[in-house]
């Protein structure tokens, strides 16, 4: 187990690392990525840079941090923030890195960067997600996939914003969702579906916020929600991502924090990572801030004639004051795996669960 913990001493400090995700490089390394915090404040709208660290013994140690990309430090850049990373190997070779730029509280872009040198450097970014309609888009880390035709897809949530009679940035948490794509290994993207909301009579808070999906079997996607209505919402598109099913309640129960699904490239079988005890009326609270995101579980699943087949969940973490959350998941063969999360708890140097990072090997 390894803990990108955060650190409040220097100058400036290091006040949280969180979100990441992994690739395994040419050499055998692997890299994980994640969002590294610089200055004083941990809010998810402050100064934030991408960092990786890098493991040659299969994920058991990680190096020194490495910075990736940083927000353009001209003020007139308005850049202040990178963050919810997603790595992947491109077509031709290249190492893609997904990421969420934020300029204030209401506008936010994805952009792709590749690769030609195995992480070393990284060539101009590209806009995976057209401002369309104007807002702040949401796009969690670990989330871009590619479909067996080779197109990639992007979730993401959007969230109406306005200035308020004050001069001050409004953001509606709120959200929709949409689908962005790329047939062309990611030199070109636009949007292939139309934007989806909850039901018309759900109450929430939320919207169908942090998506996620997955390829069940070639031209079939399934995608899931965050909701503040005790369940993961779901979706199912038969076309590769172009039209989709109401979305509904899934099996999925959760508090308001992501579910994570990846399929294990060596085995074919399916694997979710969520909370799924949803906050209610009673719940005892922690010491510091989680958002009820404790336990961690992972299950493992197969699909089949009548859809994935589901079996019991197992534990990951489930210390009650602390929370885990944004996981990635990284197969290195059919019965192991890494996974990465936010797990801040009670320690000196945490505030909420969402500054620190946990790697940990498990068992499958």
């Amino acid at each position: 187990m390894f803990d990108l913990a955060p650190d409040r001493t220097g100058n400036p400090g290091n006040p949280r690392n969180s979100e990441g995700a992994f690739l395994r490089l040419n050499d055998g390394r692997i890299a994980f990525a994640y969002s590294r915090y610089s200055g004083g404040s941990a809010d998810d709208h402050a100064y934030a840079e991408i960092a990786c660290v890098f493991s040659s013994d299969n994920g058991e140690t990680f190096g020194d941090e490495r910075i990736l990309v940083r927000p353009n430090p001209d003020p007139a850049a308005n850049e202040t923030n990178c963050m919810s990373v997603s790595l992947m190997r491109m077509e031709n070779g290249d190492v893609g890195l997904f990421y969420l730029l934020k300029r204030n509280y209401s506008v936010s872009e994805y952009l792709l960067r590749r690769s030609s040198d195995e992480m070393e450097t990284f060539g101009e970014p590209v806009r995976c997600v057209a401002d369309d309609m104007p807002g702040y888009y949401v796009i969690n880390n670990d989330r871009v996939i590619r479909m067996a035709c080779g197109r990639l897809i992007v979730p993401a949530a959007h969230h109406p914003s306005a200035m308020g009679l004050d001069g001050k940035d409004r953001l509606d948490g709120r959200a929709v969702a949409g689908f962005y794509a790329s047939d062309d290994d990611g030199f070109t993207w636009r949007r292939i579906s139309n934007w989806m909301s909850l039901p018309g009579g759900a109450y929430s808070g939320t919207g169908m916020q942090e998506p996620g999906l997955i390829e069940l079997t070639p031209g079939v996607l399934y995608a899931y929600f965050r909701t503040d209505l005790g369940r993961q919402y779901e979706s199912v598109s038969v076309d590769g991502g172009v039209s989709w099913s109401p979305a509904q309640a899934s099996r999925f129960t959760a508090p308001a924090s992501p579910l994570h699904i990846r399929r294990n490239e060596y085995s074919g079988k399916l694997y979710a990572v969520w909370n799924p005890v949803p906050e209610y009326y009673g719940r005892e609270r922690a010491k510091v801030w989680t958002g009820g995101r404790s336990p961690l579980v992972i299950a493992e699943g197969e699909f089949g004639g009548c859809g994935v087949r589901w079996g019991a969940p197992e534990v990951i973490e489930d210390d009650p004051n602390a929370g885990f959350c944004y996981p990635a998941i990284h197969f290195l063969n059919e019965r192991e795996a890494l996974l990465s999360y936010c797990a801040g708890g009670v320690e000196e140097t945490d505030e909420m669960c969402l500054v620190r990072t946990r790697i940990r090997k498990v068992e499958l």
